[in-house]
């Protein structure tokens, strides 16, 4: 028997890595000499760097960087097994976890932290980029990014902009001429499951400003100053990226790098399957089994469990999934290639005791699961 094992962490309790060890233990329990390959998952929020480089067998390097607030911080960065493909993710450096809650306020915090991490990949050789967004404090557009990267972002008197997002509404001019050689060489790819435009109501600011710290006065600041931001990027640069699908994401550093960077933006969890060789190593399984901290009807738009199991469809193979919670519209996943469902609390129970147990619970249900699988198979 060959079991894929390929789950998103459970947020704020275990890592992907840790998913699979705990899945792993509880089928093993039941099938002594199965093979299990086990492949942490992410769809390029938080576990993106940790699901390549171990897949890829990389390695991570710290560097001190700018926080989203201006201060110093140390962030990491992983670099592929290939030994030229950096995998970053933003949050490490740009990240709202970095930002006390009295503290946030979109309108001042930067992306150059995000800027110093791809500026020190590219110095150190790297040719292939995978950038992860998920996770912001931001709402510049990736303008402290491109800062970081030798743009100069100006004002009509020829000020350079200070960093924030509220900023942006007084940018008249950009000057390249500072721009990172290292830039044209290297092919990036952002890795993204979020498909809000720039701006307007589903746009970043209002889509995501508030859990950033933003009033309703400004979101309507930072919005304002999206538009102008993007009018002044194709009219000086050529791109047109108010609508871009994704554009929004990360507080506009999906536009950002588009812009800025020549990136290419793409489904978070297509990419990291893409980089692991997921499709491949489902290929003749017996069975595929993924999960996340909870499956709802939001999994079915670009996270990892539905991600892995439209590849186990496509190879025939059957998957099944565990979740902290199986929330509304959980059964939206049938319909993708989740065959089966499986929420781990053995009673009713606190989220502080389910976060505390994560690994017994996921382990004991596994091994029911498993003791089930092998009745059905005879």
């Amino acid at each position: 028997m060959r079991v894929v094992i390929a789950p998103d962490s459970f947020k704020e309790c275990l890592s992907a890595s840790d998913v699979c060890r705990a899945i792993a233990e509880g089928w093993r329990a039941v099938f002594t000499d199965a093979e299990l390959d086990l492949v942490p998952m992410a769809d390029g929020g938080e576990g993106t760097v940790d699901a390549l480089v171990s897949a890829t067998g990389g390695m991570k390097r710290s560097v001190v960087v700018t926080g989203p607030l201006g201060e110093r911080v140390e962030a990491a960065y992983g670099v592929l097994g290939d030994g030229t493909t950096a995998v970053i993710e933003m949050a490490t450096a740009s990240g709202l976890g970095l930002v006390p809650p009295e503290r946030r306020d979109p309108r001042m915090t930067t992306t150059r932290g995000t800027g110093d991490l791809i500026r020190d990949a590219l110095e150190r050789g790297a040719t292939r980029m995978i950038v992860g967004i998920g996770g912001s404090a931001t709402n510049d557009a990736g303008a402290g990014m491109a800062q970081a990267l030798g743009y100069s972002l100006r004002d009509a008197d020829g000020a350079e902009l200070p960093p924030g997002g509220a900023a942006l509404a007084r940018l008249a001019r950009i000057d390249i001429s500072g721009r990172h050689p290292g830039l044209a060489s290297c092919t990036i790819r952002v890795a993204c499951d979020v498909q809000a435009s720039l701006c307007g109501p589903t746009g970043a600011s209002f889509m995501f400003g508030p859990q950033k710290g933003a009033t309703a006065e400004a979101i309507e600041e930072l919005d304002t100053a999206l538009c102008h931001f993007a009018e002044i990027v194709e009219a000086q640069m050529g791109m047109a990226v108010l609508a871009l699908p994704g554009g929004g994401a990360a507080g506009g550093l999906g536009a950002g790098l588009v812009a800025f960077a020549g990136a290419r933006l793409e489904s978070g969890v297509a990419l990291v399957a893409d980089a692991c060789g997921l499709s491949e190593r489902i290929a003749g399984a017996d069975l595929v089994i993924t999960g996340e901290g909870r499956l709802d009807g939001q999994t079915v738009y670009g996270k990892t469990p539905a991600g892995v199991a439209r590849l186990a469809r496509q190879r025939g193979v059957p998957a099944i999934a565990f979740a902290g919670a199986l929330g509304p519209g959980f059964e939206q996943l049938y319909d993708i290639g989740i065959d089966a469902m499986f929420a781990i609390a053995d009673a009713p129970i606190s989220r502080e005791d389910s976060m505390a147990r994560a690994h017994e619970l996921l382990r004991t249900t596994t091994e029911s699961v498993a003791r089930l699988w092998r009745i059905a198979k005879g």
